[in-house]
């Protein structure tokens, strides 16, 4: 019996493990895993400012390239090495900055490694922007493989799409991995089978998988390789997006879908299109990877390919709800509302700010620059942008955590010196498009780093009106003659303990009078689906057990909603100092009214962008309307 139930339990936990994999295979590997659609292609396009010449040289050249960059990039930088640097099971570059500000790092150091890891989630963002724009054009251009005529469906096509995948974001990633797992296991067999039978064409191709291919195109054609890098980094596209979803699947199930499937699908098939190219030249370097596949397949192939970029879409988008999210906690961004989709994963969320934006930026890329083509070096500068940074400051955290500084220099050594020249060979392109990710990071960036600056200055003037907490109560007990209390129970929500309601001051400053039953509440979200009730509440009697006045923390989970009114009812039968009114209590939120004020504390253009980006913090408590008292104050910023 108990075999049999050892039995059981291993096979639901590979089960588990399974639907795991399936699900990060249907959102996270879509970008990386649609690369060899334009890779090839842009590489050796004629409208390149720089185009490659295709030879057998280059040809050879260019697909080691491709290995090796995908090698070394993803499978040793970040499957190996970055991707074991979390923030409580949360990756991305955002989490590497929660990392470094744990170890209490002072100085202008800090200031520099704090500005990087800000740049690159900045152009993190760019990255959301442009990939769901150039994945899902370069899939429905295979219509004008498969039927030159409908060429100008194109971008209607495209647009439909994205607008039907932002809109499906709501119902959260388990469900979509679910519905988009299957199509991904297809999309990679396919791609896969497809390489091996242009491989089978040219076997003579998998010379190319030898470093010595890669290396003589650098050092015999240096002028033509370097420009190429420009091109050849899209084939690590994605990779960022891995680390950042992270906390939606686990870093386990990533590099299993990597290394069993994802890796080999994707070399099989530049493999492919190289020994297509050397096979007819002229005429197979227009689509290399739709020529790939049999005349009779190529329509399938493109649904399937437009399905999949859909995917590429939706790496991206989760990985910036998960970049936004870390932004907030930090501080670089507003409080935004997030909706948790999984009681399984916390790092499962929706972020309806977010994705509406991000919906509207890929609409404009897609109807501004129509083509993937044209957006393929923009794509180019903000994946080297992000990889160079993340690749930096893992080095820096690495050392930090006490590695030797031989070891560290000689890593981050050689894996900077590749993402360096992947850098500096997109900066070439700079005015054929990769100025558009450098711009909207540049912006986010601004915001970010305003809006931090920004939240220092109202949290350290907001603190001060308010004052400590027990400071007050003190003060309180010492009034003489005694504060008149008037019958009823106040709730006053806060932010904390340490300091005061400033609704609660203000009542007793300027109305002179308080509730004779208090209770201050604080919410706490802690990092686990639910919270037990009778584990809900923290109770603190703020030193005295006979002024009526209480401290409460409310403890909910991340699928909880903070239900404020419920916890005057669980008060009534906890042991507290003063009987609660539950029917009958008035709730007081206490408000800031943000003023641009003449003090230098920021430039006034940074003033206005801090003023007009307060106006999206979210808050919702469940208070009933007709007993909520919103009282506050203005802070001058």
């Amino acid at each position: 019996m108990r075999a049999n139930t050892n039995t059981h339990g291993t096979t639901a936990r590979d089960t588990a493990r399974a639907a795991v994999v399936v699900g990060a295979l249907g959102v996270v590997f879509g970008d990386i895993g649609t690369s060899p659609i334009y890779t090839v292609q842009t590489v050796f396009s004629p409208s390149d400012p720089h185009p490659v010449a295709v030879s057998t040289d280059s040809v050879f050249g260019i697909i080691s390239l491709i290995f090796w960059s995908v090698m070394i990039i993803v499978t040793l930088t970040y499957m190996t090495l970055v991707m074991r640097a979390d923030n409580d099971g949360e990756g991305g570059i955002m989490a590497l900055i929660t990392l470094i500000r744990r170890r209490r790092i002072g100085g202008r150091r800090a200031v520099v490694l704090a500005a990087l890891g800000i740049f690159g989630a900045s152009l993190f963002f760019g990255d959301s922007m442009i990939t769901p724009a150039i994945s899902v054009l370069s899939a429905v251009e295979g219509l004008k493989v498969v039927q030159p005529s409908l060429e100008h469906l194109i971008v209607p096509i495209t647009a439909v799409i994205i607008i039907v995948l932002f809109a499906f974001q709501r119902v959260g990633t388990a469900a979509v991995g679910r519905l988009f797992g299957p199509v991904m296991i297809a999309w990679f067999l396919a791609i896969g089978a497809c390489g091996i039978w242009g491989i089978a064409g040219h076997p003579e191709i998998l010379k190319a998988l030898s470093p010595v291919y890669a290396l003589e195109f650098l050092v015999g054609h240096f002028s033509i390789a370097f420009f190429a890098l420009a091109a050849v980094v899209l084939a690590v596209t994605g990779a960022e997006a891995l680390y950042a979803d992270m906390g939606h699947f686990g870093r386990r199930a990533i590099t299993r879908g990597w290394l069993i499937l994802v890796f080999p699908a994707c070399i099989l098939s530049y493999l492919g299109q190289g020994a297509l190219i050397l096979d007819d030249p002229a005429n197979n370097i227009s689509s290399p990877f739709f020529l790939l596949v049999p005349d009779w397949g190529r329509l399938p192939m493109v649904l399937l390919a437009t399905a999949a970029t859909v995917i590429a879409s939706q790496a991206v988008i989760t990985g910036a709800f998960s970049v936004a999210s870390q932004a907030a906690q930090l501080g670089y961004l507003p409080r935004l509302r997030i909706v948790h989709t999984s009681e399984t994963a916390i790092g499962q969320i929706y972020v309806p700010w977010i994705n509406w934006v991000l919906m509207i930026s890929v609409l404009t890329l897609v109807f501004a620059f129509e083509t993937s083509a044209a957006l393929a070096f923009a794509f180019g500068m903000a994946v080297t942008g992000t990889i160079t940074i993340t690749t930096l400051l893992f080095f820096f955290v690495v050392r930090d955590s006490g590695a030797p500084l031989w070891l560290v220099a000689l890593g981050a050594g050689g894996l900077l010196l590749v993402d360096l020249f992947f850098l500096a060979a997109n900066l070439t392109k700079l005015v054929h498009g990769a100025w558009l990710p450098l711009a909207i990071g540049l912006t986010a960036f601004t915001v970010m780093t305003t809006w931090q600056r920004g939240r220092e200055i109202v949290t350290r003037e907001r603190e001060r009106e308010e004052g400590s907490l027990r400071a007050f109560v003190d003060e309180l007990h010492e009034l003489r003659p005694p504060l008149p209390r008037v019958p009823g129970t106040a709730v006053f929500l806060n932010r904390g303990k340490e300091t005061a309601p400033l609704a609660m001051r203000a009542n007793v400053e300027h109305n002179r009078v308080l509730h004779e039953h208090v209770v201050i509440v604080s919410i706490e979200t802690k990092p686990v689906p639910r919270v037990p009730m009778a584990d809900r509440l923290v109770i603190d009697d703020l030193g005295y057990t006979d002024d009526g006045i209480t401290h409460v923390s409310a403890r909910f989970g991340y699928m909880d909603s903070p239900d404020v009114p419920g916890v005057p009812r669980l008060l009534e039968t906890a042991e507290i100092e003063c009987p609660i009114e539950v029917d009958t209590a008035s709730y007081f939120l206490s408000t800031i009214e943000l003023r641009r004020g003449e003090a230098p504390t920021m430039a006034r253009w940074r003033k206005q962008l801090f003023l007009a980006t307060a106006g999206i913090t979210a808050d919702y408590f469940g208070l009933p309307r007709d007993r909520t008292v919103i009282m506050g104050s203005h802070v001058e910023v």
